[in-house]
């Protein structure tokens, strides 16, 4: 036979089918009659490997029924029952829950805390998230925000306990109060200052003081008060002098008609008294103000010749209490105020979870927004929170879940006397079952606050589901 390369010219193999693609080749052949001939291989894996997985999902199917659904279902059970648990009295409890005064304001504050704390924390999240890129120091800044989380809110609790304080000595939020208040508007030094019994001042209106006689020029007036510690008085007061007469102006004295120690006569200026440096006076005449002045250090003044034959008047002003801060522990402020202490502590957990989602988002669409003639506002409002929409979502529905529960800090924050005002369901739940020891109510308060709650987890099955199929 005679080789096909020999000639150079390649021979062509006769024509006939092509080899089907599905005709099955000897070791596949083999393949399939080996498997064959042992027909329950793969049925004996997967029942395996459905035993191997009910074996190790049961411990946790246990826990999760004796930890979850049996209290569910007992609770649901107790509900229906009276306070010893002995007679049945179907609904009534559910019905209690809904007319007793305390459980009202509890679910009326639930209520603005599932509105209010999520959206606040989110809100500030993102605003930190978003910031912190732009500065150098923002790992330092993150830090210092994220660090509340650490703290317990038992342990939160007991500081803002002391940073809402009414003493502004004690109280942080207060002192910032007063200082930035008098900052704007001094208080005054004399807040308990009134006429002794032998003053030639009688009471006016609105809380001033007014001489019983109208003055006259040349003639010097005193104008004595006491009621004034000496360790509150002006740092500036000196001796008290008597004015001395000037003609065609009123003079006179102001200044704390009392001796340390004892001595000294009333309505008469004694060396060892004090003068009220920076009381204001008034001449007053048919109701009008014609003339005023400053107390020196010594406390004389002098007032022009307008006032002579006038009324003089220490104005309400210069005996106006000090400012004392904000009742942040009162009845109508509690709530947010343990409602701020939640949102420090929280807000660090929203901007962390932001935080890692801006991270993860295409920057190309940013610049393309900026390159089309965005401004900074714009690309925040258009491009950065919808693409960040998904975290956001998962932030919000936690914090929803996370303060229908909440409990330590509105334990712990307000005071005994507000504690019925600051009152939430979990709270309620707790002293209902232990305090009062009715178990009925307790149950149906806890099956509630379960009902609530269902809604929210549902939706963020229904968030995550959608996120899978995506």
């Amino acid at each position: 036979m005679a080789d096909p390369t020999a000639g150079g010219v390649a021979q062509t193999p006769p024509p006939g089918p092509p080899p089907s693609p599905t005709s099955p080749s000897p070791s596949s052949s083999s393949s399939r009659k080996g498997a064959g001939s042992r027909p329950g291989t793969v049925r004996s894996v997967t029942r395996t490997r459905r035993s191997m997985a009910v074996a190790f999902l049961l411990p946790a199917l246990v826990l999760l029924g004796a930890l979850v659904v049996y209290p569910i279902g007992y609770s649901l059970v107790r509900s229906l029952f009276d306070k010893p648990g002995d007679g049945f009295v179907g609904f009534d409890n559910y019905v209690e829950m809904f007319t007793d005064a305390n459980i009202r304001t509890a679910i009326r504050n639930n209520a603005i805390w599932l509105v209010v704390a999520p959206t606040v924390a989110t809100a500030l999240g993102l605003v930190f998230a978003v910031l912190t890129e732009r500065v150098r120091w923002g790992t330092a800044f993150k830090m210092l925000v994220f660090m509340p989380m650490a703290i317990s809110m038992l342990a939160s609790g007991i500081i803002f306990r002391l940073v809402y304080e009414q003493d502004p000595d004690r109280g942080v939020a207060n002192a910032v109060a007063v200082t930035v208040h008098d900052t704007f508007a001094s208080s005054s030094a004399f807040p308990k200052a009134h006429p002794g019994p032998e003053s030639p001042l009688e009471k006016g209106p609105g809380g001033s003081f007014v001489t019983k006689r109208p003055v006259r020029a040349g003639t010097p007036v005193t104008l004595p008060l006491v009621g004034v510690a000496p360790d509150v008085m002006p740092d500036k007061a000196a001796p008290a002098k008597r004015a001395a007469p000037e003609p065609g102006k009123v003079t006179g004295t102001a200044w704390q008609d009392f001796t340390k120690g004892g001595g000294g006569k009333p309505d008469t200026v004694d060396p060892k008294e004090l003068g009220y440096a920076g009381i204001r006076v008034e001449a007053v005449r048919d109701g009008k103000v014609v003339a005023s002045a400053t107390a020196r250090a010594d406390g004389t003044f002098t007032l022009p010749a307008a006032a002579d034959g006038a009324l003089l008047r220490y104005p309400a002003d210069n005996f106006r209490e000090p400012y004392n801060g904000v009742d942040w522990l009162g009845p109508s402020l509690v709530t947010w105020a343990v409602i701020g202490a939640y949102i420090w502590m929280w807000a660090g957990f929203a901007m962390v979870l932001i935080g890692a989602g801006l991270a993860g988002m295409p920057r190309e669409l940013l610049e393309a927004a900026r390159v089309d003639g965005a401004n900074e506002w714009q690309v925040f409002r258009r491009v950065t929170v919808p693409l960040l929409a998904p975290v956001l979502g998962v932030v919000l529905v936690t914090l929803m879940i996370n303060v229908l529960k909440i409990f330590d800090l509105v334990f712990v924050v307000p005071p005994g006397a507000v504690r019925d005002d600051a009152n939430v369901l979990a709270l309620e739940l707790y002293n209902t079952a232990f305090v009062d020891g009715d178990a009925g109510v307790a149950s149906a308060i806890s099956i509630f606050l379960f009902v609530l709650v269902v809604p929210v987890m549902l939706l963020n099955v229904r968030r995550l589901r959608k996120e899978a199929r995506r």
